[in-house]
């Protein structure tokens, strides 16, 4: 029960693409770079595996996997295909292929049907097909797939293929009943107590220097772990306003339209502070005005109607007018200070208004603000000069002009990265800090793939803004021993070290095994480490704790009785040996609390379960025949196994 579950959770990326509809074609329609979904025209390979009558070729499944490592980057920069394939996105690829293939099959021989007006509707709402009006656009479609190498056909195949998935899977995934009969053992389970010892072997450094025959096996054997991850050169060139700024010249008659544009910023200006209050029936507003001229504060007059006066503070003109209306305004600010206005009608009722503050200003002449203006205009040429480049590079770019022939036609300044990491990162300089803005160059530069167009990339808020183009990719490869001969040597002086501690180790576990007390054993094999320590808990106790098990005490609840095991201590630390001295069965036949907890727990991950047999029933019923050297050859080759380092 519940193995489908611990064995997705294995995998790192195992989850991105378990039970996703229409998750290839997602990514594939999200992603820029992405040079084909199925099978290239032409493409020859291996038959990987074969499903009743479908095949799967290499080649199919070497673009999925690169697809899939493209869609993982999109949220994590750093994964190269060596940590991908690491991880279990290998695995993860073929199982979802060769499922989907499955379930197609199935529900084809079980009579369902993905119509051409089903799969039209799924293609119409990805969003790389729809236009600028949300609706969408033959053009786009044509475009993106002929971007990709996709034909409709094999699109269509892809969206019925996950259509029969979601109708076979998804109401069983989301089952989430379990009967009491079910939890029972389970909650029995976490009622069991435990009483147990672990003890480290400790891994003492002592080997002395290794031959060049064992170092070089060594390194052989651990490849692996000096891999560097995969890097690229990145061509590109950067655009700023600056790089334009003494290119551009203000003459007086763009001062002079300027100047003019800024209409009242500049012109001499009049501003009133007024007192005012709206009136719907005209006869009392003519008593409100009649008040306010004998003497009576605008504020009194209103509260004495029941209503409120309201103050505006230095407006002018035209702000008052689009509060009110023009005549209004314009009688407002005809009147003198101190004067009463009104009633005065507008579109809002009768107003009377009191001018209590009058405020003039000259302006400021042309003469006055050249220099802020020049700048200003400056700004203005040096952003329409750079909107302008980037109009022609992407023309170009769509016309299919190459890099240098871009930079050629702009008289722009090529330049090239070393070869860096998604991150900006060189691994040859490990000390230098990353460049914030290669980092930028360096994320589209991963995006893309050999022989696609350069890109435009945004670098900053005052419009600058890149060309850039892949020039070559360093796959994930092993460091040269030569380069790190001494980091070898003591790597392999601590596994000499670990080596010598199993042995120990081993000696231990035989020797409880033969009924001898952990203590003793350990005193019998001349190990010196820490104390023993003592275990006696019930796995309830340990859920209770909401934390992470260490490895020891987790292994110590899978023994049996009377039994001792090795496990790895972490960071070469040596050897934990685990013993199990005492078992107490837990029993939960009566408590409800119990079972009622265990079904809410089995009820999150019961439908995977059932998807999982679902999905091998129609397995067996279908045929699935996998070519194991052949998938071994490919994960190989796009881990870059056997590959030394630049």
């Amino acid at each position: 029960m519940l193995k489908f579950f611990r064995q997705i959770i294995k995998s790192r990326f195992g989850v991105l693409f378990t039970l996703a509809a229409l998750a290839i074609i997602a990514i594939s329609f999200a992603l820029t770079d992405v040079n084909s979904l199925g099978q290239p025209s032409g493409a020859t390979g291996a038959t990987l595996v074969e499903v009743g009558g479908d095949e799967i070729a290499e080649p199919e499944l070497r673009q999925r996997t690169r697809l899939a490592l493209d869609a993982v980057r999109q949220e994590q920069q750093d994964v190269d295909m060596g940590a991908f394939m690491a991880g279990g996105g290998f695995e993860s690829v073929l199982a979802r292929v060769e499922n989907s293939l499955v379930l197609e099959q199935f529900a084809e021989r079980s009579g369902m049907v993905a119509s051409k007006a089903l799969v039209d509707g799924q293609i119409a709402s990805i969003p790389a097909f729809l236009g600028f009006d949300g609706k969408f656009s033959q053009q786009n479609f044509e475009r993106a797939l002929a971007s990709r190498q996709i034909t409709p056909e094999q699109l269509r195949a892809d969206i019925a293929r996950e259509t029969y998935a979601q109708w076979l899977i998804a109401p069983t995934v989301g089952a989430s009943q379990v009967a009491d009969q079910l939890a029972l053992p389970y909650a029995s389970l976490l009622l069991e107590k435990r009483k147990g010892q672990i003890a480290l072997v400790p891994a003492l450094p002592g080997a002395g220097a290794p031959s060049d025959e064992q170092l070089s096996a060594y390194y052989a054997d651990n490849r692996q772990r000096y891999m560097v991850p995969e890097r690229r050169v990145v061509r590109y060139a950067v655009v700023t306003p600056a790089a334009y700024a003494g290119r551009v010249q203000v003459s007086d008659a763009e001062l002079q339209a300027a100047y003019k544009a800024a209409g009242e910023e500049y012109a001499p200006s009049a501003t009133r502070t007024l007192e005012q209050v709206i009136v719907a029936d005209q006869a009392l507003a003519n008593r409100i005005a009649g008040q306010v001229r004998g003497g009576t504060a605008v504020a009194a007059a209103a509260r004495s109607a029941g209503l409120e006066a309201t103050t505006i503070t230095d407006t002018k003109q035209s702000d008052f007018a689009s509060q009110s209306a023009a005549d209004v305004s314009r009688a407002v600010f005809a009147a003198q200070q101190g004067a009463v206005v009104g009633p005065v009608r507008s579109p809002l009722g009768f107003h009377i208004i009191k001018v209590t503050g009058v405020s003039q200003s000259a302006g400021r002449p042309l003469s006055a603000v050249r220099d802020e203006l020049t700048a200003q205009v400056r700004q203005r040429k040096e952003a329409e000069a750079l909107v302008e480049v980037q109009e022609k590079l992407d023309n170009g770019i769509s016309d299919g002009a190459t890099f240098d022939e871009l930079i050629a036609d702009q008289k722009l300044k090529a330049e090239t990265t070393p070869a860096l990491t998604a991150q900006g990162l060189n691994p040859d300089a490990p000390a230098q800090q990353p460049d914030a803005r290669l980092a930028q160059l360096m994320k589209a530069g991963f995006a893309a793939q050999d022989g696609d167009a350069p890109q435009l990339v945004p670098l900053g808020e005052d419009g600058s803004f890149a060309v850039v183009a892949l020039g070559r990719v360093v796959p994930s490869a092993a460091r040269p021993l030569q380069s790190i001969r001494e980091t070898v040597i003591a790597d392999w002086q601590r596994q000499q070290a670990k080596l010598a501690a199993r042995k120990k180790a081993d000696a231990v576990v035989a020797n409880v095994g033969r009924g001898t007390a952990l203590a003793q054993a350990i005193q019998a094999a001349g190990v010196q480490g820490p104390p023993i320590q003592t275990i006696d808990v019930s796995r309830a106790e340990l859920a209770a704790r909401r934390i992470q098990l260490p490895p020891p005490v987790a292994l110590m609840f899978s023994m049996k009785k009377g039994t001792a095991k090795v496990l790895e201590a972490p960071n070469n630390g040596g050897w934990f040996i685990v013993s199990v001295t005492d078992i107490t069965p837990g029993d939960a036949k009566g408590k409800e609390n119990a079972i009622r907890s265990t079904r809410a727990g089995l009820g999150s991950v019961v439908g995977r379960e059932y998807a999982e047999q679902f999905t091998n029933a129609a397995k067996k019923l279908v045929g699935v025949e996998r070519n194991a050297a052949g998938l071994a050859r490919l994960k190989a080759d796009l881990a870059g196994q056997g590959v030394a380092a630049e």
